[in-house]
């Protein structure tokens, strides 16, 4: 039986957990700060299509988000076969900023995805995909939307703000960001 890999990474943004949190909502802004990740599609309020190049090798699959809790979490499972899943949690700080943490599973296929398992290459991108989201985050100043209906068991409950704006509104294209945060005094 083939071994799972499993990484873990966390990083502190300065920025309210608000706009953090909406901003994951967003999937398919992540190849701006997510390096492996080429492409992803939502397709519904719960299910993605991911286009990924790990090692030069191009994957292709489909997730679904299983739990999602605004200003909390958000946890998905691929569902087409390959074995991934993860779990990303935002908590505030003391300082006003978000904690974010990130957990993945999954199942390296090739020698290369093996190897990068093997020496903890995965673990170190993904704390580089955070500072690069951590800085995505700072340097923007607001989130480009946010979605905050919730999904339990994979099942979408809808709240009136999630009805307002972002992902699962009438138009994707109603989404619009909160005004921009404060960080260090001299963002508006």
């Amino acid at each position: 039986m083939a071994k799972t890999s499993t990484m873990s990474a966390d990083i502190d943004v300065d920025a309210p957990i608000r706009p953090v949190y909406n901003q994951w909502t967003q999937f398919e802004s992540f190849p701006s700060f997510l390096h492996a990740v080429k492409e992803v599609t939502q397709l519904d309020d719960t299910r993605t299509r991911w286009v990924v190049s790990v090692g030069g090798v191009r994957r292709e699959f489909e997730a679904e988000i299983t739990e999602q809790v605004p200003d909390q979490l958000i946890a998905w499972a691929s569902i087409d076969g390959k074995t991934h899943t993860g779990r990303v949690t935002f908590r505030p700080n003391a300082d006003g900023g978000t904690h974010v943490d990130l957990e993945m599973m999954w199942l390296p296929e090739t020698f290369v995805e093996k190897v990068g398992a093997a020496l903890d290459i995965d673990e170190r991108q993904a704390e580089a995909d955070l500072k690069r989201f951590q800085s995505f985050m700072e340097e923007r100043g607001r989130e480009t939307g946010g979605w905050r209906g919730e999904v339990h068991d994979g099942v979408t409950e809808r709240d009136a703000e999630a009805m307002s704006g972002g992902y699962g509104a009438e138009s994707p294209a109603a989404a619009q960001p909160s005004a921009p945060y404060s960080a260090g005094g001299d963002r508006v």
